[in-house]
């Protein structure tokens, strides 16, 4: 029995390395291991921890034919010191170091211990306990030192306790410097020649974020977000004659607050069932930020493109900064489907507002993935608004035209289609693209009964790791919303839509100094802005620098 117990520690130390692991495995990855949210960390704890088996047939990669199989089998259907990952795998063939072998060999002990403690059987002779009794102090340096880390990781992890900010919550944070100029000859005009100098200075501005995000079982989130920022938009104000005259020029990460912190965002998101998810936004509802998008490369105001058409389809506007719920069926699928509810003044209990009789989005889309390199989605949504000219029918994106057909105090309704795709040619090449339809109807106002048809869209390609790993060089091409017809009439009577088109050319070039800085700089093309062509070419240049931490 002593030469034979012996021996299987001689011929088979790999099998002692998976003790190691029962007792420390854990304690490792949540020192070491840096993950991005609750859910991960507890993800990373899963993958490491291990289980002990009964029979070594448990093992799905041990077979019979295996020169250490009855060493395993021994010592697991034996003395039962023999672990498992819980993936039914033992993964016999991993490097052992002197600690692990330590480690294991103290697991052994501790078994043994609990058996000669029994004392039912005559498991352990005193010739085995003699050679355990030598193995012991061969690795007692080992042992010691091993005790010694340990009590370190013991020690280190009751401070990083003590100290942390939060037990469920971390603090994630985002800061943009931008530089931006505008360059052209004359400010756009909405139709006719121009007749004002474009006049226009440089500017350096700053955007902060400040996200709370909270987890309580691991799969859900809570987002609480602090903002602050004083990047004017381009677009000016046509009474004042300032600005660029044109939506078509505004930046994807604009807005001015003068840098007053306000909690922007307030939602919590969780698993309903493995296959559906919801998220209910309290404040700051956005579609862009609750489903895909299909443009990943460029969606991001921080990390995405520079300018704010650029970024994603319009569609994905509806309902911006409101209230409401989506929900999610088979997240993870090849097929998904996405619904959505939004209100943008369900805070507000006067006459036409609240959550159901004001502003409001209900929104649609399903999502088709048949492999990982491509992916298309089909959108819907139908819009109501109090007064479109307030809240423009795509929020600021595209001719002043499309964004306010009917004019001040009419109440509008909207049915907006979309279709947008994604390709992965390569790891280092990626194309995608939208399209996008709207039609809307006048219910008031000096145009009630009217309709306009509304059209846009856009491709981007991005080269990746360009120049360098984490680099991304990019270019956006498209039309943005243009009112191509319907039954508006001027103030001669005649039906009027946009006269000519615009075009959306846009070149970036996403530099990676770090994981933690990205430097953009950037030019924005608008040809014939707000769909005229006796307008000029208007150029936006910028400089975005991106602080993550």
């Amino acid at each position: 029995m002593t030469k034979r117990f012996w021996n299987l520690f001689k011929v088979s130390p790999v099998v002692l390395a998976a003790t190691f692991f029962v007792a420390n495995s854990a304690l490792a990855a949540e020192v070491n291991e840096q993950v991005t949210n609750v859910g991960e960390l507890s993800e990373t704890q899963e993958s490491n921890e291990m289980s002990q088996v009964t029979s070594v047939s448990q093992f799905s990669d041990v077979q019979p034919t295996d020169w250490a199989f009855q060493a395993l089998q021994s010592l697991v259907e034996r003395y039962g010191c023999i672990a498992g990952y819980p993936n039914s795998t033992y993964r016999g063939n991993r490097a052992l170091t002197r600690y692990e072998f330590a480690a294991g060999l103290n697991a052994c002990l501790d078994r043994v211990n609990e058996l000669i403690a029994t004392a039912t059987a005559d498991l352990v002779s005193k010739q085995d306990l003699a050679t355990l009794q030598r193995l012991q102090e061969e690795y007692s340096a080992e042992l010691a030192t091993l005790r010694g880390r340990v009590d370190g990781l013991e020690a280190r992890t009751s401070e990083l306790e003590a100290n942390q900010f939060s037990t469920t919550t971390k603090l994630v944070g985002e800061a943009i410097f931008a530089v931006s100029d505008v360059f052209g000859d004359t400010r756009a005009a909405r139709g006719g020649a121009p007749t004002q100098d474009l006049d226009y200075n440089t500017t350096f501005s700053d955007r902060v974020r400040l996200n709370l995000l909270s987890s309580f079982t691991g799969t859900d989130q809570l987002q609480i977000r602090l903002n602050a920022g004083n990047i004017v938009s381009n677009r000016g104000n046509d009474a004042l004659g300032t600005g660029t005259g044109t939506n078509m020029t505004r930046l994807g990460f604009d807005g001015d607050n003068n840098n007053a912190i306000v909690i922007d965002k307030i939602n919590y998101a969780f698993n309903l069932t493995d296959a559906v998810r919801v998220k209910i936004d309290a404040t700051g509802g956005e579609l862009y930020e609750n489903v895909n998008t299909f443009n990943p490369d460029f969606a991001s105001s921080a990390r995405g493109a520079l300018s704010r058409y650029g970024r994603f389809s319009p569609i994905y506007r509806q309902g911006q900064g409101g209230a409401g719920v989506t929900v999610t069926f088979n997240p993870k699928g090849a097929i998904s489907f996405s619904g959505a509810y939004l209100a943008r003044t369900a805070n507000d209990p006067t006459l036409n507002n609240g959550l159901f009789d004001g502003d409001n989005a209900i929104f649609g889309q399903l999502s088709f993935q048949p492999t990982k390199a491509f992916n298309i989605g089909l959108s819907y949504a139908r819009t109501y608004q109090t007064d479109a000219a307030a809240n423009t029918l795509f929020q600021g994106t595209g001719s002043i035209f499309a964004n306010t057909p009917f004019g001040a105090n009419t109440r509008t309704e909207a049915n907006n289609y979309g279709v947008e795709a994604t390709f992965q040619f390569s790891p280092q090449l990626a194309i995608s693209g939208w399209g996008g339809y709207t039609t809307a109807d006048a219910r008031t106002g000096a145009n009630a009964g009217a309709d306009a048809d509304i059209w846009y869209w856009a491709g981007a390609l991005a080269l990746k790791d360009f120049g360098g790993e984490g680099n991304v060089l990019g270019v956006i091409f498209g039309q943005p919303p243009k009112v191509t017809g319907g039954s508006i009439k001027n103030v001669a009577g005649n039906t009027t839509f946009d006269d000519s088109t615009s075009y959306h050319l846009e070149g970036l070039y996403k530099y990676k100094i770090s994981d933690n800085i990205q430097v953009t700089p950037g030019l924005l093309v608008i040809f014939n802005p707000e769909h005229n062509d006796a307008n000029d070419t208007e150029y936006v240049g910028t400089l975005r620098t991106t602080f993550t931490f």
